[in-house]
């Protein structure tokens, strides 16, 4: 019974300790709570608005919406609809030199184009591609 009674008392205590310490703070007059003001959304399009974790700008869902960009690869529609894992190796370094000829900052853009155009990277590219295109978010986050 006494270690009930030791609990309660604990609890009793912090309870009188919040409501004297909400009592002191309202008669200073620290009434206002603290929040944080939403986020800046920029509508002209021209950038990313900062309310999303990844950048719809930059995402490959965003593709559905969109018609796709050609960045002087029109020769690579000639691969849509084949599997990634189907590519010869002078076919991968065709998708390589593509994608090492696209400016850096436009590669996210060229990988979602591919994506609408329905062109898959080859197996051999993936791991290459998104290394690529995460350090460059990763490095767009911390400029």
């Amino acid at each position: 019974m006494q270690p009930i009674l030791f609990f309660i008392g604990i609890i009793v205590f912090f309870v009188l300790a919040l409501a004297i310490t909400n009592y002191i703070q309202r008669k200073r007059g620290n009434t206002q709570t603290r929040e944080m003001p939403p986020p800046s959304i920029d509508l002209s399009g021209s950038g990313c608005c900062g309310a999303h974790e990844v950048c719809e700008k930059d995402s490959l869902i965003a593709a559905f919406v969109e018609q796709p960009e050609y960045f002087d690869d029109e020769e690579l529609d000639r691969y849509a609809r084949r599997d990634s894992a189907q590519y010869a190796s002078s076919e991968v370094d065709e998708f390589r030199e593509v994608f090492y000829s696209v400016l850096d900052e436009e590669k996210p853009r060229w990988v979602r184009s591919l994506q609408m155009r329905g062109i898959s990277l080859p197996d051999q590219l993936k791991d290459e591609v998104l290394m690529f295109v995460n350090e460059q978010r990763a490095h767009k986050m911390h400029a």
